[in-house]
């Protein structure tokens, strides 16, 4: 413990790495104290820091899970899309393309149009992954995922997403579908990442964000007209397909 220049006897420091803590947040005991302690409590096992180490945790666990992946192409979509719907589908189709054209379908592992286009996957013989989310109103992964890594943090979970993909195929879907989009439109836009394909599936249902681009936010100029070019609108799935492993800047 020491002392700074010109402070009392009563103004503590010390330094953690980064961290400097003075006075009344100077602990009173040290690291290996409370490390080898019997009598505690496991409410560390809850602390921000000790969080810090569960996150490593799911990168280095998805890292090593997909590092030999191969080509690979994200497909978005509604979990509520049911079977009888055409997006299904359509889903089905998207993940059974891919395959053909020599790519693994990465999808949320979730039901709807993400088991939709792991289906469609695993029927091609294709690799089929799933990378899952912990929600309090979803279960496990469907049963067509291949691969399957659970995780805790929609942040690390993204990372996956976009790391191991060559694009994005985009289903109808809601606000989780529309945050993948956009988060990966954002990394685009701000060449974060600077080849990647992002297709929207369902003219009908995607149109009305398009003519919104155009007519309020491009308008209003907080987008160009390039930025949203970015964005392919189609309903025709072998387009779509042929976009995602085609594409180049």
């Amino acid at each position: 413990m020491t002392t700074t220049t010109g402070a009392t006897a009563s103004d503590d420091e010390r330094h953690t790495g980064p961290v400097t803590l003075r006075r009344g947040q100077v602990p009173r005991t040290t690291t290996d104290q409370r490390l080898l302690d019997s009598d505690q409590s496991a409410d560390w096992l809850h602390t921000d820091p000790w969080r810090v180490m569960r996150i490593q945790s799911e990168f280095v666990e998805g890292f090593g899970a997909l590092a030999e992946l191969g080509p690979a192409v994200s497909v978005f979509g509604s979990a509520r899309t049911t079977p009888s719907d055409p997006a299904y589908a359509m889903g089905v189709e998207v993940g059974r393309k891919l395959v053909e054209a020599g790519y693994a379908v990465i999808t949320g592992g979730g039901p709807g149009a993400m088991e939709a286009a792991n289906k469609g996957a695993f029927e091609a013989g294709g690799t089929s992954v799933g990378l899952g989310i912990e929600l309090p109103f979803e279960s496990g992964l469907n049963r067509y995922v291949d691969l399957g890594v659970n995780f805790r943090y929609f942040f690390a979970r993204k990372m996956m997403f976009v790391k191991y993909a060559q694009g994005f195929i985009v289903l109808p879907g809601g606000f989780g579908t529309l945050d993948e989009l956009f988060e990966a439109l954002t990394l685009v836009q701000t060449q974060k990442v600077t080849s990647f394909p992002l297709v929207l599936l369902g003219t009908d249902y995607w149109g009305g964000l398009i003519d919104w681009l155009h007519q309020s936010a491009l308008t209003h100029g907080t987008m160009s007209a390039k930025d949203i070019d970015r964005l392919l609108l189609t309903d025709d799935v072998d387009e779509a397909v042929r976009v995602v492993t085609t594409y180049s800047t």
